[in-house]
């Protein structure tokens, strides 16, 4: 049966009611979202403001609620036809609600009323209500007026106020346009959906309560083709805002809210007004509904996000198998070194000592931990899983959430930015973080593969171009570049260059919205600065004026990329060539370019195609200023003895530029070859001929898959002795004691670092591989200022002839051992033990004790550090 009462119209099947005066519409059990077609209504625009109200088991408010709602819109829009209109949506309701609608409308027309048997959801009533209005503007609110109306002056002005869209809006790109807002949302304090990515579920306590005024044409637009029936639609219709009319289309501000209104349990007593509100009704089921809409409305996101992951565990997935016995190949000596940091720093904050320096390497002088990549930002966090798993499973654990987690913030950056598709989008995020230099540097440089916050900070600084936070921007900004800075500071120094290079670029392409959005991001960044210094004040003056810093680090003349490293392929990717690849540059984790000449001819076409849009000219000139830097400070001509200056000789003198390997500015070019395969292959998905569009997916396949990363190369440990696993060192050098290990260790061989990890930090170290000063001028090198016994060692150890041992060569080995505080001489059995043995033990003029499997000289040892006790032996 249906049924109809007044004047209006009923669509449907089943039994429905629609009652009101004016246009009613009823919709049957199980029928399908409502269409625009399917509501009647008057013609769009033909009412100023529309009010929609979803309610379920409210009989006890509503009626005051109408009450409320007609007694503020007659004060604020007139009496008279087309000012406002109300309509109520009763989901299903088992009590009074329809018949107090009714009630309470007493024959206005202006009044309507829609009622289906049986809930659908949150999400059903408010497509169907959105879908029956005719206001030029609409309101949303709940049944109890949680929100007072008088929020709602406010929510009108703004969004009467036209924003200039940021130059990294791609709506406003194309058309050079203002952007103005499409809706305005009031918001609350929780932050949980945030955490989620999904801004706004009411129900769930998310940033939107439910009080949301929309412009009305893509408020019914949005609604219309939201998918999800329970509280999760008010994110759906927000994200599809967002897409559909740029990054500024939605704004959120702070609105009043009773805390009575969230609280889920009882009727309210008294009756509602535009001031006092009634509260809200929540329920256990509907949090459990909201939640599983979120993961049906991120389901996409959540299957990129595992995607991300696998291909990162593929990438590592040789050191995962045997975490205790393999080593990342080609790390050099990187992967000792990054997880003697990790080491480190726990041990520094297990024993409550300053975690900016320590002594455990480099004796007597240590070691300025904040002036090396000691990523403290995330050893310190991960500390619990250092104690419990131990530093190797850290160094895994870190380079394979960290590339996945790179590679989804730029997804998220691409996508919130560039292009609604979401698989065009991961494809550039997988293509920023997993590009040959980053696979490159993932053989043990973590700070260069763990660049989630570089999308977070490029995202606030283009915040800040828009201008409609700048405070709250800024101060973000500032803790993102602080929390940065303790990840990697050579990364933030090279993406600030590239984000100057883009922003000094947009005068040229699009004046007149560069000009406009200078003030905000000029003074968003004096904001971000008076928040960040403080922060860094103590670490950045212990790093540059502290113990053990240095000023700049000696790289060598081959510090910056061949040309031909720009289209040749890297030596981890699918279609590269190991010798090629080492030809052309310093070493495996400084293969910074690479990216083969399909994929920069890829990106040179994409540039000519959308050459119209200024973010792409901008980008294209950042990406070819970056690959001219990276070329170093004099530029070879290929197979020829020619060289040219290189703009890098004016930069790379300047403070701080001074440290950086000029080759890997060039890793600049990922993400925005990233950006740009992104936004063609969203442009191919909306090509209507499928032969073309075929064509394009081909095209981008062609220049992808070359470079495709294999899975890093993994070797055999090297055994860890077992003087040192036994814990027989603790009779030769005791807690604290000075080992120096032959050779002693250095970037070419730093196996002593894991030795000491192994033994938990209970002895020192002579030498070592780590960046510290080097002579009167301070300059940084890598490893510990060289002594003549050290170089001595190490040249003999590797080929060299022992010298005749003098008087001199007698002396000067006491003084380098009294240097370092040496309590113990320690050698491996390894390749020319022999001659190493007798050189060593002619100039101590002792010989050495075979302990397990190794050579032991007690040189220089206090009494107590002996076993029992004991006088040290002649």
């Amino acid at each position: 049966m249906n049924e109809n009462t007044g004047t209006g119209t009923s669509v449907g099947t089943g039994t429905s009611t629609s009652t009101g005066i004016g246009t009613g519409i009823g919709f049957g059990a199980g029928s399908g979202a409502a269409t625009d077609a399917e509501v009647p209504r008057s013609a769009a625009g033909s009412v100023g403001l529309s009010v929609v109200i979803p309610a379920r088991a409210d009989g006890h408010r509503i009626g005051a609620t109408v009450a409320a709602v007609r007694e503020h819109l007659d004060a604020r829009h007139g009496t008279g036809p087309g000012g406002w209109e109300l309509v109520v949506v009763d989901d299903g309701s088992a009590d009074d609600t329809a018949a107090a609608t009714e009630a309470a409308a007493a024959g206005d027309p202006r009044i309507r009323l829609i009622r289906w048997d049986g809930p659908r959801g949150r999400g059903a009533a408010l497509r169907a209500g959105v879908a029956a209005t005719a206001g030029r503007r609409v309101l949303l609110t709940d049944a109890g007026l949680g929100t007072p109306l008088d929020e709602l002056d406010r929510m009108e002005r703004l969004l009467d106020t036209e924003a200039e869209a940021g130059p990294e809006t791609a709506a406003a790109a194309d058309t050079g346009r203002p952007a103005s807002p499409a809706a305005v949302l009031g918001r609350t304090g929780s932050r949980l959906v945030r955490a989620l990515g999904i801004p706004g579920v009411p129900g769930f306590r998310a940033d939107t309560c439910g009080f949301a005024l929309f412009d009305g044409d893509r408020a019914r637009a949005a609604f219309a083709a939201s998918t999800l029936d329970g509280p999760a639609v008010d994110a759906e219709v927000t994200r599809l805002l967002r897409r559909r009319s740029g990054a500024g289309a939605v704004v959120e501000v702070p609105v009043r809210r009773r805390a009575a209104a969230a609280r889920a349990d009882r009727p309210a007593p008294d009756r509602p007004t535009p001031d006092r509100p009634a509260p809200v009704r929540r329920s256990g089921a509907d949090l459990r509904r909201a939640f599983g809409d979120l993961l049906r409305l991120n389901a996409g996101g959540l299957t990129v996000a595992a995607v991300f992951l696998a291909l990162s565990f593929y990438v590592f997935h040789g050191l995962w198998a045997d975490l205790d016995g393999r080593y990342l190949k080609d790390a050099l000596q990187d992967q000792n070194q990054w997880e003697w940091f990790v080491g480190v720093a726990t041990d520094n904050i297990a024993h409550l000592r300053n975690p900016l320096f320590t002594t455990a390497q480099g004796m007597p002088d240590g070691v300025n931990l904040m002036a090396n990549a000691t990523m403290l930002g995330l050893t310190v966090p991960l500390i619990p899983v250092t104690l419990l798993f131990g530093e190797t499973v850290t160094f895994a654990l870190v380079l394979t959430l960290g590339m996945a987690a790179s590679a989804w913030t730029w997804y998220w950056l691409i996508r919130r930015r560039c292009t609604p598709n979401r698989w065009a989008a991961a494809v550039g995020g997988a293509l920023a973080a997993f590009a040959p230099p980053m696979v490159s540097h993932a053989n043990g440089h973590p700070n260069f593969v763990v660049l989630f916050m570089l999308p977070l900070i490029v995202d606030r600084a283009l915040r800040l171009a828009e201008g409609r936070n700048v405070l709250r921007d800024g101060v973000l900004l500032g803790l993102f570049a602080a929390y940065q800075i303790f990840l990697g500071e050579e990364p933030l120094l090279i993406a600030a260059l590239a984000m100057l290079v883009y922003c000094l670029a947009w005068p040229v392409v699009d004046r007149r919205r560069a000009l406009a959005a200078a003030p905000s991001l000029l003074r968003g960044l004096g904001i971000a600065l008076a928040v960040c210094l403080p922060l860094l004040a103590f670490p950045l003056a212990w790093q540059f004026l502290g113990p053990q810093s240095y000023h700049s680090v000696l790289h060598g003349d081959n510090a910056g990329n061949s040309p031909l490293a720009l289209i040749e392929y890297a030596a981890r990717s699918l279609f590269g060539d190991a010798e090629t690849a080492g030809r052309l540059s310093m070493n495996t984790t400084e293969q910074n370019a690479f990216y083969g000449w399909p994929l920069l001819a890829l990106g040179t076409a994409v540039c000519v195609w959308m050459w119209r849009r200024p973010a792409v000219r901008a980008l294209a000139v950042t990406g070819a200023v970056a690959l001219l830097l990276s070329l170093g400070p004099r530029v070879p001509v290929p197979r020829t003895d020619l060289a040219f200056p290189g703009p890098w000789a004016l930069l790379g003198k300047l403070p701080l530029f001074e440290s950086v390997i000029e080759g890997r500015v060039a890793m600049v070019c990922a993400p925005i070859l990233g950006i740009l395969v992104a936004l063609a292959l969203d442009r191919i998905a909306q090509v209507r001929t499928r032969e073309l569009r075929t064509a394009g997916l081909v095209v981008v396949a062609a220049a992808l898959v070359p470079v495709l990363p294999l899975p890093l190369a993994v070797r055999d440990r090297a055994p860890v002795p077992a003087f040192i696993t036994s814990g027989a060192w603790k009779g030769y050098a005791g807690e604290g004691g000075v080992l120096v290990p032959v050779p002693l260790p250095d970037p070419g061989q730093a196996d002593a670092l894991h030795w000491q990890v192994e033994a938990d930090f209970g002895f020192r170290l002579a030498g070592g591989y780590f960046n510290g000063p080097w002579g009167p001028e301070r300059i940084g090198i890598y490893g510990a200022e060289p002594r003549h016994l050290s170089n001595l060692l190490r040249d003999v150890r590797y080929g060299a002839a022992p010298p005749e041992v003098t008087p001199q060569w007698r002396e000067q080995a006491r003084q380098d051992l009294e240097h370092w505080r040496a309590d113990a001489v320690v050698l491996p059995f390894q390749d020319r033990s022999d001659e190493l043995k007798s050189l060593v033990s002619e100039l101590l003029g002792q010989q050495p004790e075979q302990v397990l499997d190794v050579w032991v000289w007690r040189v220089g040892q206090r009494p107590d550090t002996l076993p029992g006790g004991s006088q040290p032996q002649p």
